[in-house]
């Protein structure tokens, strides 16, 4: 597990941390930008051929997720809501931040000046999740679906319901243009006989 020190003011120059990666480089100017925060550290990244996740925490032992596309381009960068206090040491999940139940359609919206979203959830055995999003022709989407505890799979449907991606493991992320306008659908599967968590990335580019 990735564990950096780092400094959010000019106090010390980024070169001096040249083993911190570009993505995590890339969340802490963002955090710096949009919060103003000074100090804090890199908890972990988790990769995929779609996005970076980055966890970060700030001075104030406030923690965020950061996902990054390639480039880097920062897509989302949100607070999980759990301070230093409510933390294990990095290396497993938070004390209270079990992931909410979802079934039926979720709608999928960005953040102003964010071109993507991360959320996690808790699926029951035998059900699905729609997470619905509108999105033009041309226009290039990512999905990265993250499962804890046991298998998913996922498939995405264009809007005049055709797949155009079939059902597919949850291991393996998703990059690839769209060919249709209006409202396209991310639908998690669990086929298993047990509840499962997982975290899924979703951006438009």
């Amino acid at each position: 597990m990735l564990k950096k020190f780092f400094w959010l003011a000019a106090i010390l120059p980024m070169p001096a941390f040249s083993d911190i990666s570009d993505e995590a480089s890339a969340c802490i100017d963002e955090l710096a930008t949009r919060f103003g925060k000074v100090g804090g550290e890199v908890l972990g990244q988790e990769f995929s051929e779609a996005a970076t996740m980055v966890r970060l925490r700030d001075g104030n032992g406030v923690e965020y997720e950061c996902i990054v596309w390639s480039g880097p381009e920062v897509a989302d960068l949100r607070r999980t809501g759990e301070s230093v206090d409510k933390a294990d040491d990095g290396g497993g999940a938070m004390d209270g931040a079990a992931a909410p139940t979802v079934s039926g359609d979720q709608v999928v919206k960005f953040d102003a000046g964010t071109s993507g979203t991360a959320m996690s959830a808790t699926l029951q055995s035998g059900t699905s999740v729609r997470y619905v999003l509108g999105a033009n022709d041309g226009q290039f989407l990512n999905v990265d679906v993250g499962s804890h505890g046991g298998a998913l799979d996922y498939k995405i449907f264009n809007p005049d319901g055709s797949l155009l991606l079939d059902l597919i493991s949850s291991d393996t992320p998703y990059q690839g243009q769209l060919w249709q306008t209006g409202e396209h659908v991310v639908e998690v599967v669990n086929a298993g006989a047990q509840p499962v968590s997982f975290d899924i990335g979703i951006g438009i580019k």
